[in-house]
């Protein structure tokens, strides 16, 4: 690795137009709104080894390193590598010390997604709001400065160990926070890449315990002032085998979406039993990739050795999934080459992946998705990927 001079800080998401027609964005008067919400801010990863997962991401997934933390930097505890694709911001940490509280989570839960960050105009505004709704304040508003700026910052905690830090970033322009510096890798992407494979987090799904995914549907709404965007119950969320229940929460512009998932019986386990087995508790179950172009996406990732969850053939002869589905930008059969679903609602369409999970444990892993127009998350294909995990499920042993 290099260290460059420290860069002014990139333009956190694509143009708003782009950004509306990539993740579905609506129209809405933040003035009127006690929780503002911008948007994403990053996602904070514990992992057992930083630098490895920081390679994988930038080789496999085609996020590039902007920013670094560890032993170099002064911080003893542990290394953190900040990469980026559009206005997708990961932060992976992996502990230096052994005796860092990285090592009790990591023992615990295995590699997955710690923070939920995101960026408001209002840090102290937020948490007031949210301590005055019931939320439990982690970390008190404050301040963190250096030659580029300050940021102000706090965090509240929500299901699980999972937290949303709250960044205002207005009046800081270093590479990402005080304490890291600028850098980039050696790594140099395949000839003819595109530049990035996804441009923007479309929506990140927990998964909570049973009869607890009404109760956080409630937080966001309280605290926060998100609003229910879907819901999805009974048959539209079932098989054969196993079933589970979902609600979806959106701030005001839809910029940020959560889907909360919790396992309902059924004659066996369903995925939300098995990842709350052994995500050892609630957590971050996926995080959609909103992606201009899947189909140079799943090409490229396959070809790093990125696996998908399989879809049969019977998926894209059904002539009911052909009527559903009108005319797409793409011949059903290049979909059907690459594994991709679709769907249509009301407002359009909308083209999907899920990959395998990313790590050991059959815990966290990533979706794409195309959006043209559809608002939805592909209600039409959920019977097909419950299938689809189930096959994998009984693989390991898990169903």
């Amino acid at each position: 690795m290099s260290i460059e001079a420290p860069a002014p800080r990139p333009a956190d998401l694509p143009p708003d137009d782009e950004l509306r027609r990539l993740v579905g964005l609506v129209d809405h008067n933040a003035a009127a709104d006690p929780f503002p919400v911008l948007g994403w801010d990053v996602l904070v990863w514990v992992v057992g080894n930083a630098t490895q997962a920081a390679h994988f991401l930038e080789s496999a997934f085609g996020l590039r390193l902007e920013a670094y933390s560890g032993p170099e930097t002064g911080n003893r505890d542990h290394k953190a590598f900040v990469l980026r694709s559009g206005g997708v911001r990961f932060v992976v940490k992996g502990a230096v010390d052994p005796t860092s509280p990285l090592v009790t989570h990591h023992d615990l839960h295995g590699d997955g997604v710690v923070d939920i960050a995101l960026e408001v105009p209002d840090v102290d505004r937020c948490i007031a709001r949210a301590r005055s709704q019931g939320a439990t304040v982690l970390v008190e508003p404050h301040n963190e400065t250096d030659e580029f700026g300050t940021v102000r910052s706090a965090a509240i905690a929500t299901y699980g160990e999972t937290r949303h830090t709250l960044i205002d970033r207005s009046r800081y322009t270093g590479p990402y926070l005080p304490g890291y510096i600028a850098r980039s890798s050696n790594y140099r992407p395949r000839s003819g890449d595109p530049r990035r494979l996804f441009q923007a987090i479309d929506h990140v799904v927990g998964n909570v315990e049973l009869g607890r995914m009404d109760h956080w549907v409630e937080f966001y709404r309280r605290v926060m002032g998100f609003e229910n965007m879907a819901e999805f119950v009974g048959d539209d969320i079932a098989t054969d085998y196993s079933a589970l229940m979902s609600k979806v929460v959106a701030n005001g512009n839809h910029r940020v979406k959560f889907p909360l998932n919790e396992p309902a019986r059924g004659p066996k386990r369903s995925q939300i039993d098995e990842y709350l087995e052994f995500y050892r508790g609630p957590g971050v179950q996926h995080i959609a990739l909103a992606t201009s172009d899947i189909l140079t996406a799943v090409d490229c990732l396959r070809r790093e050795g990125i696996e998908f969850l399989a879809t049969p053939d019977s998926y894209y002869s059904d002539p009911e999934l052909r009527a559903r589905i009108g005319h797409v930008r793409v011949p059903v059969e290049e979909l059907r080459s690459r594994g991709i679903l679709v769907d249509r609602d009301e407002d359009g369409y909308l083209l999907q992946i899920f990959c395998k999970p990313i790590t050991d444990r059959p815990t966290v892993f990533f979706e794409l998705i195309e959006r043209h127009g559809s608002l939805g998350f592909g209600k039409g294909n959920f019977k097909a990927l419950f299938q689809a995990i189930e096959r994998e499920q009984e693989t390991r042993g898990n169903l």
